[in-house]
């Protein structure tokens, strides 16, 4: 195992493009890393810089404190899982597993014994003499990872493996990965587009967006502290509804309610310099209620009326979409979004939001509802730059890439204490 570091990394094409720029990520030992974004953001650029398959521009790449920039691939001693299964249809599972080791000229006993390890590790030990031709697409991709592991490698880079199975292997498979991971300990960089991945499998997370790292932390602190608009928007699913917000006074002015400014949102607007104009504001659609299901939390949020476009049903809750007077916040982190997701080719989609509703609602498509918002669970972000602004106070969380397994991080931004009551507009 060992430890690697991207320090000031940037690849540069002889057209000048440049797909990833001043990357600086360290991947501790043992950890098990994702690079999520969009697709062309450049985080399966910064992999394949990281095996060796593409040369670096600028900065140096450490695997165990060594710089390997000029070293090949075959010397780094790091193993590579790629989004297409890449094995040799001639072969058996056995003799697929047991190649890398045969070009090493390992001695036979012990490529039996590795092989015959790695194979009860996968479940795969009744499947050593079968043909990949005969085989399911969740058992390619564990002999592909098969490979891989029987070499001991100081890590494993996976290139998007799981996307070229269905929505319900792709779920066992993910499982399967954070087990073995687990159980070998060895430093893995996973690269997806998958927000679902990310957020499940990594013990951090890193944002990608245009070449750019826009945030590395644990999934708990990417979801609920974000760095910025895209950070915010990319994870969650469904995702954070945005909205046109206004300062008026110790108001905050949404297109369907007033909400009286709390302590901490006038210590993070005073911290981010973000005046008293016009600003973003994020809610998740899980912090929005069904007005007659909440108790005596309401009281630190906001009711208002909305009609009802779609209901959609998922058994366990409701996803209520709802329409709102105006349009939504015009920012160019949003505007990547909504291409990313295909809204932007949507017709209809401005002034909607997604509310997540417990499976108890009663309400309709097409009818008007009452629905309710925790106030104390809304971001804001600044209207320019799209960075997020928080009170910088001792309650706030570990900065990003705080902590390397920091998966239980104390994320709260206020309480509900700090939130008095709102009232809807009229």
């Amino acid at each position: 195992m060992a430890g690697i570091t991207l320090d000031d990394i940037t690849k540069r094409y002889d057209d000048g493009y440049e797909a990833v720029k001043h990357l600086d990520l360290e991947i501790g030992d043992g950890e098990f890393l994702i690079l999520v974004g969009p697709s062309g953001c450049g985080k399966s650029t910064a992999l394949r810089m990281v095996a060796g398959l593409e040369d670096i521009t600028d900065g140096r790449l450490l695997i165990d404190g060594q710089v390997v920039n000029d070293k090949a691939p075959k010397d780094r001693d790091i193993a590579m899982v790629f989004q297409s299964y890449a094995l040799y249809p001639h072969m058996t599972v056995g003799e697929n597993m047991a190649f890398p080791l045969r070009l090493a000229k390992l001695p036979d006993a012990e490529i039996k014994e590795r092989v015959d390890k790695t194979a009860k590790i996968l479940d795969l030990t009744q499947h050593l003499d079968r043909k990949p031709a005969n085989l399911s697409g969740g058992q390619r991709q564990r002999v592909a990872m098969g490979r891989a592991i029987v070499r001991s490698p100081k890590a494993f880079l996976m290139d998007e493996p799981l996307s070229n199975l269905d929505a319900k292997l792709r779920v066992q498979m993910r499982a399967e990965v954070s087990r073995i991971q687990k159980r070998l300990e060895t430093t893995t960089i996973y690269v997806t587009h998958d927000q679902t991945e990310a957020m499940t499998l990594g013990d951090r997370v890193a944002v990608m967006r245009a070449g750019i790292l826009q945030q590395v932390d644990s999934p708990k602190n990417l979801y609920e502290r974000p760095d910025n608009l895209f950070v915010a928007g990319f994870i969650g699913s469904p995702s954070m509804n945005f909205f046109s917000g206004k300062v008026d006074g110790d108001t905050l002015k949404l297109p369907f309610a007033d909400i009286p400014l709390t302590d901490a949102h006038r210590r993070a607007l005073s911290d981010g310099d973000a005046g008293r104009g016009d600003l973003v504001v994020g809610i998740r659609p899980e912090h929005f209620e069904d007005a007659s299901l909440v108790g005596e939390q309401s009281s630190h949020g906001v009711e208002f009326e909305a009609p009802i476009d779609i209901t959609e049903s998922m058994g366990s809750e409701v996803y209520a979409y709802f329409n709102y007077e105006g349009s939504g916040p015009d920012h160019d982190e949003l505007a990547d979004l909504a291409a990313e997701s295909g809204a932007a080719d949507l017709p209809d989609t401005e002034g909607r939001a997604v509310a997540r509703l417990d499976a108890e609602t009663s309400v309709k498509t097409g009818e008007k509802a009452r629905l309710w918002m925790d106030t104390s669970r809304i971001h804001l972000f600044h209207g320019e730059d799209g960075r997020a602004l928080r009170a910088s106070d001792g309650d706030a969380a570990a900065s990003s890439g705080a902590g390397r397994f920091a998966r239980d991080a104390d994320a709260s931004d206020t309480s509900a204490s700090d939130v008095p009551p709102a009232q809807p507009q009229a």
